[in-house]
């Protein structure tokens, strides 16, 4: 996907339209509800962000929802195509280490906390929502005292931006317990309508002929994000032929960096899956990371899954995977243990046995909360006093 172009101080204001910094907005249309969502920078922030965008909407018709956004990430591409306008304020990196950029933060700080109060003011909010990221910290500083705040942590472990912005919200929604910050609420993760209103059932012939698999038989669906898992790759080029000759076919998105296994019947390899709400209808069982937004997914639609935690970070993505692996509904396998033979052990009783498949996948179902979009958007309500 192309980056963002354009220079820092254009702003965004739909999908189609761009304004100059200088040039003043139209004053809009006051008397309904007005929210600024800020969940910039990578799709794990703005899908979160747009889902209860999207949420609000449904609940409150007329309300206005603007976006905070940058242009470093993929505010510029995902926001205006749905819809929001987007205005964009000058990002600010948060180094997780002591650099020489930790000295420019203030600095940095400064002047993006005065861009999100000409935002605040011209939009005349009642509401900031943060969902996390570099886009989140100017956001929540320049809301304080001014502007009610709503926080939402996506991941097991907060990220710098929550810890400072909870420390004078509102409220604190998470989607996880246990992230440390005080006086958290678990709603669970929002997503997207078309995943978790998805009728996997009514949907299984079409999603099977749009990747020309099977009518019938099991399904392992296998992704580890859009640049693809190296662990992942080699376990599916290890353990394919066990499944395919036991009638497995394996839809594998093995990411646009990555490399799939040899063909073979019953092997369909994608580099990236667009049509992730027909992937989830086609497979049966799930081999894959547990990055939230994933361990989310799968527990809304009902799927049981092998999670593959990244090895990499604080720890989190397995944090993530705990609450549905200790209901039943999922199996953790760390990074370093997987391979060709490990997921065979894990996947074949899976695969072999529908009713232990669709048992795991009701107590993953039980473990998730598709709801999530609306309960924040029912809390943001709450705290803008509508």
């Amino acid at each position: 996907m192309p980056g963002p172009t354009g220079p820092d101080a254009t702003r965004t204001f739909g999908p189609a339209t761009t304004r100059p910094a200088g040039e003043q907005a139209p004053a809009p249309a006051r008397g309904g509800l007005s929210v600024v969502v800020a969940g910039g920078g990578s799709a794990g922030h703005i899908e979160p962000a747009l889902a209860v965008a999207d949420a609000i909407r449904r609940l409150v018709p007329g309300a206005r929802v603007t976006a905070l956004g940058t242009e470093k990430g993929l505010d510029t591409q995902l926001i205006p195509a749905r819809g929001y306008p987007l205005e964009l304020i000058p990002p600010v990196p948060l180094p997780r280490k002591p650099t020489a950029d930790l000295f420019k933060l203030p600095g940095n700080v400064r002047g993006a906390v005065k861009r999100v109060r000409e935002v605040l003011e011209a939009a005349e909010a009642d509401v900031v929502v943060g969902f996390g990221g570099f886009v989140s910290l100017p956001a929540y500083l320049g809301a304080r005292g001014r502007v009610p705040i709503v926080v939402h942590e996506a991941n097991a472990r907060a990220g710098l931006a929550n810890k400072v912005g909870a420390r004078f919200a509102s409220a604190v929604c998470v989607a996880v317990p246990g992230t440390g910050l005080a006086n958290e609420e678990v709603v669970g993760m929002p997503l997207r309508r078309s995943i978790t209103t998805l009728d996997r059932a009514s949907l299984r012939p079409e999603a099977r002929t749009y990747f020309n698999l099977p009518p019938h038989g099991p399904v392992l669906l296998v992704f580890g994000g859009s640049q693809g898992a190296r662990t992942l790759n080699d376990a599916v080029a290890e353990s394919l032929p066990a499944f395919t000759e036991r009638g497995i076919s394996v839809l594998h998105a093995y990411g646009k960096n990555g490399t799939p296994a040899d063909p073979r019947p019953g092997y369909v390899p994608v580099p990236y899956i667009e049509r992730m709400d027909l992937a989830y209808a086609a497979a049966d069982v799930v081999l894959g990371r547990s990055g939230m937004t994933t361990v989310a997914e799968l527990t809304a639609v009902g799927l049981p899954a092998v999670y593959v935690p990244l090895p990499h970070g604080n720890g989190e993505q397995a944090l993530n995977a705990r609450p549905v692996v200790e209901a039943g509904g999922g199996k953790l396998v760390q990074d370093e243990d997987m391979n060709g033979e490990r997921a065979i052990d894990e996947l074949m009783p899976m695969l072999t046995d529908p009713d232990l498949a669709l048992a795991m996948g009701r107590r993953a179902r039980a473990a998730g909360h598709g709801e999530a979009d609306e309960k924040i958007a029912r809390i943001v309500m709450e705290v803008a006093g509508r």
